[in-house]
């Protein structure tokens, strides 16, 4: 899986100089960036609360020559809730984000159990339903949200992983010849592959059936 830009916010005088660096809030990004592989990051200084400056660092991708920008959407919060908060409304600003959706759009659950997660729950459960869901974790057994749980079984989802790859590639608004080129596969293979997710999702075309399959949490 190639590592993605992740995004960093510096609190001034709050910040302690890597070790190696120039003492710069730059110098400080790239020890860091090297020290854990980031091939890019996206960063704010925050002094009193205010956004005083922001810049970037890097590459988009490991292996691509896409220079990170201050608005580069990126795919990873981070370890604050501002931050957190920071990144997704820059995801909703990029259209790749919709704060009205379903939370299903965005967690594939069946995808993540059959990966092994143990449980889910939301933030606002209460703490003995956390304590009751990590024994139960510990002991085997598997916890969700019922909610989620509803939600995420509620129409199953007809597109093997094939399909959905591609798909979800031709929502993201890339070409047949790019998503042919990314997943190694012929065009003309790639063509039936959208074709099939259409007929299975009624769309009249792979833009439509994209949005219904995110819609209902298949992407």
């Amino acid at each position: 899986m190639l590592r993605r830009v992740a995004t960093l916010a510096l609190a001034l005088g709050a910040t302690v100089p890597a070790a190696g660096s120039d003492g710069t809030v730059e110098g400080v990004i790239d020890v860091e960036m090297a020290a854990s592989g980031v091939p890019g990051v996206a960063y704010a200084v925050v002094t009193d609360g205010e956004i005083t400056s922001a810049g970037a660092r890097g590459v988009v991708e490991a292996g691509t020559d896409r220079e990170v920008t201050p608005d580069t959407p990126f795919a990873a919060g981070s370890i604050t809730k501002s931050v957190t908060a920071l990144a997704v409304m820059q995801q909703v600003e990029a259209g790749q984000v919709d704060l009205d959706a379903a939370v299903e759009r965005y967690l594939d659950l069946r995808r993540a159990l059959d990966a092994g997660v143990g449980g889910y729950l939301l933030k606002d459960a209460p703490s003995a339903t956390l304590a009751d869901t990590i024994r139960t974790v510990h002991h085997g057994g598997r916890a969700v949200d019922p909610t989620l749980a509803a939600e995420g079984w509620a129409e199953p989802d007809p597109l093997p992983d094939r399909e959905r790859q591609v798909l979800r590639l031709a929502g993201d608004g890339l070409s047949n010849a790019d998503i042919a080129a990314r997943v190694h596969l012929s065009e003309g293979t790639v063509r039936n592959y959208l074709s099939e997710a259409m007929r299975k999702l009624v769309a009249s075309n792979r833009t439509a059936a994209a949005r219904l399959a995110r819609d209902r949490g298949w992407l």
